[in-house]
């Protein structure tokens, strides 16, 4: 990940104002350590902090056009990079950058071209010669973007809030799937796929389980092109393929995963031992085994975190093993987790609870994987919300409800998985990049009949079932077979149960009755419910006190993930309101009693 921070329409162009713009784009250092740029161009300034992962030689940002009237700040990744340079040949491509394309796109397309990017990205473009702009963000929400007004009129865009929530009278969220253009003034939807529009019909598509694995992981060419070979790296050890030596079937087997590995830096995967990080780790292994990388002794690196004896880390230990992954695993004390609450809130920007419980041991492990030299990461977010797979859609009343809870999740991706995934290893200088919210896997996954996704212990479905059946190979396993149906353990518990009940007796400690009590006089806002609550949202607020920033965190009832309007599924629920995987009573093996206890692990 990179950070980007751009200001328009500023009213004092002096050096001053440059040094202050210098100085906020330094906040967003961590996020890019490789190199800092900044282009000026009357009362425009463009900011970049880079992570190399493409390219590292000569990509450094902002990127420009033949003529430098283009100028364009980057933070993210193009994988049809190459194939877009196919159309466009007429121009002359100065890096290798995967992100060059953009103003080039822009010369010829004009703004209307962000749909034919496939990536994650979030950017800003000038046009100098009339001195507009354009923003951008990706479908989902992968990377962060934030946008706001300064009372001399200018307007801002930044990676994180930090970067102009000081300079800024107003400022938001930016919503995924839209641009900006300063033309029209205001945003526009650019990412329409027919399941978000809530009026739309139910998906009535066929259930196929090969295409649906094919969809995750066919197609190779579209990322890396059939004439250049693609580099890997690890640990100062390269390796060349050439794709042409590859099977046509082979070729045909992978896409969402693979175009990720699209790098010229040492890379590894997320390894929690559920099904999602499982299966992730297994496509990239079988390709790195099965491609011609083989012979250069190449091996897919693993990484998971968890408090000492962890369901996690026993889960990925076996799934490491059987893939035959190079596995670190590294354990954290609940007491090194509260220690570092206060950095990680920081940095994620939020206050929800569940984000922050399950970013502060991604948070804690990032700074491990960095130390090791790893700078790219395949992490598993978004296949739950994809298919159901949180506990508590095993209270689904019918399909229908099913697929529109489904679509709800998948919209606010970007305000608690994307966020804690982006925000908690771009903290340490590393990118992680979610393979199950590739667009093309999102369109074929969500045009299935949502009565396929039920959850039907009748018929030996659990969660997730269409998902663990499609990679269910008894001829050539994808995974142990009780692994592949684990059931459901979500990050922030799967760590460790002790995790949570320890940041709740610590909460205790900090948090008085009266203090709780007396939570919608102070915070009339999202008012905490819990004495968990309200410690995240006291130190949120010591970092980012404007109205504007606690606007940026959802809130309302949630059980076990679910959102506000899902609480409703189950009467019980309203009574046992917590976004831990155990609160799903009478589903999870280990759910709370009715005093909200479980037992410790």
């Amino acid at each position: 990940m990179c950070g980007i921070l751009a200001v328009f329409g500023v009213a004092d162009n002096s050096q001053k104002k440059r040094s202050r713009i210098i100085e906020l784009s330094s906040r967003l250092r961590h996020r890019g350590p490789d190199w800092s740029g900044l282009h000026h161009h009357k009362d425009c300034y463009l900011a970049h902090q880079r992570l190399a992962i493409v390219d590292p030689a000569s990509g450094d940002q902002p990127l420009y056009n033949e003529d430098k009237t283009i100028v364009v700040a980057v933070n993210g990744e193009i994988y049809n990079h190459k194939e877009l340079r196919e159309k466009l040949k007429s121009h002359e491509f100065r890096t290798g950058s995967d992100c060059e394309v953009i103003a080039h796109l822009y010369e010829d397309y004009g703004e209307d071209f962000v749909n034919m990017l496939d990536g994650m990205f979030s950017f800003v473009l000038l046009d100098t010669r009339d001195n507009s702009f354009i923003a951008a963000r990706d479908a989902i929400g992968i990377t962060p973007l934030y946008y706001g007004w300064g009372l001399d009129g200018s307007t801002w865009f930044a990676s994180e809030m930090k970067a102009i929530s000081d300079d800024c009278e107003r400022f938001m969220t930016f919503p995924p799937g839209h641009v900006y253009s300063s033309k029209t003034g205001g945003v526009q939807r650019w990412y329409n796929p027919p399941w978000w529009n809530p009026a739309s019909p139910i998906p009535s598509g066929p259930y196929d389980p090969l295409v649906l694995r094919k969809a995750f992981e066919k197609n190779l060419l579209s990322a890396h092109g059939s004439e250049e070979p693609m580099r890997f790296f690890y640990a100062g050890v390269m390796f060349f393929q050439s794709l042409q030596t590859l099977d046509t079937a082979f070729l045909w087997e992978f896409t969402a995963v693979i175009k990720r590995l699209m790098t010229d830096v040492p890379f590894g995967v997320l390894l929690s031992g559920g099904l999602d990080s499982s299966l992730v780790a297994s496509v990239a292994s079988r390709y790195l085994a099965d491609s011609t990388a083989a012979q250069w002794g190449s091996q897919l690196h693993t990484f998971c975190v968890g408090l000492k004896g962890s369901p996690d880390l026993g889960a990925a230990r076996e799934v490491a093993d059987y893939l035959g992954t190079r596995h670190h695993e590294f354990h954290f004390t609940v007491q090194e987790g509260i220690d570092a609450l206060e950095e990680v809130i920081y940095h994620i920007e939020t206050y929800d609870v569940t984000t922050i419980r399950a970013s502060t041991p991604m948070f804690l492990m990032s700074r491990k994987i960095k130390s090791l030299g790893v700078k790219m990461v395949l992490s598993g977010e978004g296949s739950d919300e994809i298919f159901g797979g949180y506990l508590y859609f095993h209270k689904a009343p019918n399909k229908e409800e099913l697929h529109h809870e489904t679509c709800r999740k998948i919209k606010a991706l970007h305000l608690y998985d994307c966020l804690r995934a982006n925000k908690s290893t771009s903290a340490w200088g590393v990118e992680a990049r979610v393979p199950f919210l590739d667009k093309e896997f999102i369109n074929v996954a969500m045009g299935i009949d949502p009565e396929w996704k039920m959850i039907r212990p009748d018929l030996g479905r659990i969660e997730k079932w269409v998902l663990r059946n499609a990679f269910d190979d008894e001829q050539s396993p994808y995974l142990p077979k009780h692994i592949l149906y684990r059931q459901k353990e979500q990050f922030s518990d799967g760590v460790g149960y002790r995790w949570i009940d320890g940041l709740k007796d610590h909460a205790d400690q900090q948090v008085t009755d009266s203090m709780l009590d007396k939570a919608s006089f102070v915070y009339p806002e999202n008012t905490p419910t819990t004495k968990e609550a309200y410690l995240y949202r006291t130190i949120f607020e010591r970092f980012f006190p404007k109205n504007s920033a606690r606007s940026t965190v959802p809130g309302g009832p949630s059980v076990a993930c679910s959102t506000a309007k899902a609480v409703e599924w189950d009467a019980a629920w309203s009574k046992n309101l917590d976004p831990s995987g155990r609160a799903a009573l009478g589903v999870h093996a280990s759910a709370y009693d009715g005093n909200g206890k479980a037992a410790a692990q």
